[in-house]
């Protein structure tokens, strides 16, 4: 097969590039318009011309570089042309970003009335299946929920799809869903188009690359691993007993902004949360062990504001744009820079400001020194008043006591439903195969875990 063309010379578009002078029609220009697009990004200007044109496109672009609209408005346009059926269907790694990229094609495809219907992992099988025999012309799915259906609903299949999308290809892969992807592949037309967005170009997604498109056109606008310009970062050097003080300080002092905190484990994201809702700041966790509608609602709850701190661990990490995210703070540095890379690109996003702070005990001082050489930025130090954190301790211990109280509580529940469900199943283990399929354990031993219910 022909190695990619690279289709990029430079890595800024030309001035007086417009979405009209790349060649889209009225009905998305208006869509464009009433969203708020104002001018396309970079990886919109290098691959849109490409893409119209009819081309396979490889585009390599960094977290929040515009990469939904970059393949929604080609695949809206050729829509527009031939409104048929079952059109394009678009792979990606979470839950929560497949919902995102439906909500962004129904959006820039309303003038045309564009039906999309998501295939997650999580929610109720009968319930997609309905919507799925209403015949959208985009599905977008995680990969081991739609081979669920390929395999289990009747009347559905891809052998009419004319575009397949693969999103955040790098993630789908460290997933494990390649089995998953390997058996889409080979029941979908190999007359199609395809695109692949990666943000970073693995061994596994080269392979991945030659498997599924044809002569495509290589697109970079970030060959470098990067934060954006507008993105201010920080960090804040405490000893780990202090940690949680530390934290509430900095909570305290940022009040009036809308954050986003990561941390390594769903136990740190549920326990910080408690005693930020105990201290009185609005927060609410979001981790891969609640469920999809408590997830949903949790990211609805931030983005409207009535929430001013989502507590999260790495699934919201990569993919979600959530407007103005004002800060974000890592409680726990991450051993992988491109996960801090994602993680501070939740804020900074479309050319706004923002602020990343990174809190650093005396055992992470490596890590960070890793990140800053990946970077190659060096972070400033966050300023702090010591008297105010010593007096914020005894408040902040006793917070600490009563969260570890309520997780306690919270467990013995959970063991007392599981072992309901043990005696005479349940709604949950539904939700545990779907967790296995999209997971891309063997089909084998997702019939033994049917077999069990």
């Amino acid at each position: 097969m022909p190695a990619p063309e690279d289709a990029s010379t430079s890595t800024s578009p030309a001035p007086l590039v417009t979405f009209k002078s790349l060649g889209l029609i009225d009905p998305l220009l208006e869509a464009l318009e009433q969203v708020g697009y104002k001018a396309p990004t970079d990886i919109q200007v290098e691959s849109l011309p490409h893409a119209l044109e009819g081309r396979d496109i490889i585009g390599v672009a960094s977290t929040g570089s515009g990469k939904t609209a970059a393949f929604a408005l080609p695949i809206l346009q050729k829509l527009w042309e031939d409104p048929k059926g079952l059109f394009a269907c678009v792979l990606a790694p979470t839950r929560e970003l497949a919902y995102q990229i439906s909500q962004q094609f129904e959006s820039l495809g309303s003038a045309m009335g564009a039906r999309c219907a998501v295939v997650v992992g999580g929610m109720d099988m009968p319930t997609q299946a309905i919507a799925l025999a209403k015949r959208p012309h985009i599905v977008v799915a995680t990969p081991g929920r739609l081979m669920q259906h390929l395999e289990e609903t009747k009347g559905f299949s891809l052998r009419s799809i004319k575009f397949l999308v693969l999103d955040e290809a790098d993630r789908l892969l460290d997933l494990d869903f390649g089995a998953s992807i390997d058996k889409i592949l080979k029941v979908i037309p190999k007359e199609r188009t395809t695109y692949l967005f990666s943000a970073t170009m693995t061994t596994k997604v080269a392979k991945l690359q030659r498997a599924s498109l044809s002569n495509p056109v290589r697109v970079e606008v970030s060959s470098k691993y990067q934060t954006v310009s507008t993105l201010l970062q920080y960090y804040l050097l405490m000893p780990l007993k202090d940690k949680d003080a530390y934290l509430i300080y900095l909570i305290n002092s940022l009040a009036q902004n809308s954050i986003i905190m990561f941390t390594r484990t769903v136990h740190d994201a549920q326990r910080l949360s408690i005693i930020l809702r105990t201290l009185g700041f609005p927060a609410v966790p979001l981790h891969g062990q609640l469920s999809q509608s408590q997830r949903l609602g949790a990211l609805g709850k931030f983005k409207s504001g009535g929430r001013r701190v989502l507590v999260a661990t790495d699934v919201a990490s990569r993919g979600l744009d959530i407007p103005s995210v004002d800060i974000v703070i890592n409680f726990d540095i991450p051993t992988h820079s491109k996960d801090y890379i994602h993680r501070v690109g939740r804020t900074a996003r479309a050319g706004r400001a923002g602020k990343s702070i990174t809190l650093v005990t005396q055992y992470d001082v490596e890590l960070v020194q890793r990140i800053e050489q990946v970077v190659g930025k060096k972070m400033e130090l966050w300023p702090t008043d010591p008297e105010e954190i010593a007096l914020l301790k005894e408040r902040v211990s006793e917070a600490a006591r009563l969260a570890a109280t309520e997780l306690r509580e919270q467990g013995t529940k959970s063991n007392n439903r599981k072992r309901g469900r043990d005696d005479g199943g349940g709604r949950d283990d539904k939700d545990r195969d779907d967790d296995v399929v999209e997971a891309g354990m063997p089909k084998k031993h997702h019939k033994r875990a049917k077999n069990r219910r």
